[in-house]
């Protein structure tokens, strides 16, 4: 986000001013929603993988995570306990994503506004 130095300077006004920094702080959310979400589905990848695994063991009693600790569990409360994680995880990575398209939203009426206004003197297209 920069202006530039076009023959027309165009003056920044203190609304215009709030609404640059506006769009700098949506896209750096933007960014951060970004890398949650990739998070969030490694998670349930992970959680479906570990569900994979429990189908195909024999064994009653299995070793589940908690924390830093191993603790030996039985398999159908592991069950459980996995569904309602991928749920949780789920739910986690909706919210993410609806609030991806609400920041994707609100950049795309900025860039509206100020390119409206400053036309090539600014620049807020990511390199």
């Amino acid at each position: 986000m920069q202006q530039g130095t076009g023959a027309s300077e165009t003056e920044v006004t203190w609304e215009d001013q709030q609404n640059i920094n506006k769009f700098g702080r949506l896209n750096n959310r933007f960014h951060e929603l970004e890398d949650e979400i990739k998070f969030a589905k490694e998670a349930i990848d992970n959680l479906e993988d570990a569900s994979n695994e429990l189908i195909l063991t024999d064994e009653e009693v299995v070793r589940f995570q908690i924390g830093e600790v191993f603790a030996h569990v039985p398999k159908e409360e592991v069950e459980t306990r996995i569904e309602e994680m991928k749920e949780v995880s789920s739910n986690n990575l909706e919210k993410l994503e609806e609030e991806k398209e609400s920041v994707v939203a609100q950049m795309a009426e900025l860039k509206k506004v100020l390119y409206g206004k400053f036309k090539d003197s600014i620049n807020l297209e990511e390199d």
